[in-house]
């Protein structure tokens, strides 16, 4: 017999209670927390990595949708290896109480039976089970689509750049064209060398990194729509007065993507070449977004450095039992707190699959080949 729904909520609020109650004597039951939260990674099999990307992506979704357990945005979701999902607690008034309740949280998941091992956190330090805050800087992304679809007037673009030469001032068109334009251009022009799958990620990358925003301005002196460095934009060859212009801003993120591609073509070949064809586009698609957004040289350690590689060489061997995102996200999550890896990596890439996926449910591109 189905539960009517306030019985259903009640059901659900009382899960939710069991998950972050502590356990009584829990300061007795618990062991002694490890060393290090990094004792917990390397200890950790390579196979707990089954099913981290869509955990993560999940993790994810509630911070960019405020929505799930991060509806209410002050608190903090604490989650395993796996990425999945272990509790919340609720902020207290000060920084100091909330890490001392999330210590606690930890300590009770462990003495429940629910966390293997736990390590206290603190200023500076990471703790374990890992702990995510709602309350965070992120996009709206469904301004964000709405800008980069160009679904109000004002939000559609034209103009030249270079050899390119995209619609009309009276004709303008929205930034979606813009990209696909400057991708198929450079595509037979042989200009780039990259999977199919990039364009929608690197639309995803779009509305992650700026929102869709011309304008946008990091601190860290990022500008335009793909947030490029000034020492980007000089290898680019792009000058001050046209550093926010968009066409620019596409074309040298896809030559930037497209050395990354080449120096990591190499290695990554010779680590996952015999994937099939679809699944091995998607996880080179996967790394060079996380090369655009920690560098390539470092993902490039994790394929062939001696001790950052044997997580993909595992992989490799047992792909079958792992999905492409399994795997890009496997490879940092066991190389956690080495060559300054760390969960940014991994919620950036996740954030980005989530704005294709917002990109995706569009009736725009739903039933097209951007989104296959």
């Amino acid at each position: 017999m189905n539960k009517s729904p306030r019985r259903r909520s009640l059901a659900v609020a009382f899960m939710v209670m069991f998950i972050i109650a502590p356990t009584p004597g829990a300061s007795e039951q618990a062991p002694e927390p490890v060393d290090s939260w990094t004792s917990v990674v390397r200890n950790s099999p390579y196979w707990v990595s089954q099913g981290v990307y869509n955990n993560i992506t999940t993790i994810r979704r509630w911070v960019l949708k405020e929505s799930g357990y991060c509806a209410d945005i002050e608190r903090h979701i604490l989650f395993n290896m796996r990425g999945r999902f272990l509790g919340y607690i609720d902020d207290e008034n000060t920084r100091e109480a909330t890490q001392k309740r999330l210590n606690d949280t930890r300590r009770s998941l462990v003495a429940s039976g629910r966390a293997d091992s736990w390590a206290a956190g603190g200023p500076g330090t990471t703790g374990y089970p890992f702990a995510l805050a709602c309350d965070q800087p992120h996009v709206n992304l469904d301004d964000a689509v709405a800008r980069y679809l160009g679904t109000l007037p004002t939000e559609l673009i034209w103009g030249a750049w270079d050899d390119l030469s995209f619609a009309t001032q009276d004709k303008p068109e929205p930034l979606h064209d813009a990209l696909m334009y400057v991708y198929g251009t450079r595509q037979q022009q042989q200009r780039n060398s990259l999977p199919a799958t990039l364009p929608k990620y690197l639309a995803g990358q779009v509305l992650i990194e700026s929102s869709g925003q011309q304008r946008a301005h990091s601190a860290a002196n990022a500008k335009g729509i793909l947030q490029l460095s000034p020492s980007a934009l000089g290898d680019c060859r792009i000058k001050p007065a046209n550093h926010w212009h968009r066409l620019a801003q596409i074309d040298c993120a896809l030559r930037l993507m497209n050395q990354n591609a080449r120096n990591l073509r190499e290695p990554f070949d010779q680590r996952f070449g015999h994937l099939p064809e679809g699944k091995r586009d998607q996880l080179f698609t996967l790394l060079l977004v996380q090369a655009y957004h920690g560098g390539a040289s470092r993902v490039e350690s994790l394929l062939d450095d001696e001790t950052l590689s044997r997580p993909a060489a595992y992989f490799a061997s047992e792909h079958e039992n792992f999905s492409a995102g399994d795997i890009a996200f496997g490879m940092v999550f066991h190389n956690l707190g080495r060559d300054r890896f760390g969960l940014a990596s991994l919620y950036y890439v996740a954030d980005v699959q989530l704005a294709t996926e917002a990109l995706c449910r569009t009736p725009r591109l739903a039933n097209t080949a951007f989104c296959e």
